[in-house]
């Protein structure tokens, strides 16, 4: 089992900035990859961010590219999400993802609001 806890969401203006931060406990040593997934209210949950544990490859969203970075500390088993430049539609609950060969783990969610 693989537990996630994510922190630092909150509220900004538009035009503002706000780090996510995951940090990953348990069997984290079967972790393929990590990444971020967000909700807003009544849309599907859909894929932001991710970076692999071996290759240290980053993918993004084409709506997030080149205003979010994602990046990670391995000895905290943590991955962060840097983001900048908000706009009112980044407006979600950002979910931490990790992935297993076969299972997939997801943290609780941390609400990001941004104002316009």
């Amino acid at each position: 089992q693989v537990q996630l806890v994510e922190s630092g969401g909150g509220l900004v203006q538009a035009g503002g900035s706000l780090r996510l931060s995951c940090a990953a406990s348990g069997r984290t040593f079967s972790m393929r990859d990590m990444g971020w997934f967000r909700q807003a209210p009544g849309k599907e949950r859909e894929f932001v961010a991710r970076i692999t544990w071996s290759s240290n490859s980053l993918y993004y969203a084409d709506s997030v590219k080149g205003r979010f970075t994602i990046s990670r500390d391995n000895a905290k088993n943590t991955v962060y999400l840097q983001m900048n430049s908000l706009k009112p539609e980044d407006t979600a609950v950002y979910y931490c993802n990790a992935r297993e060969i076969g299972r997939n783990y997801w943290g609780q969610g941390t609400q990001v609001t941004v104002s316009s």
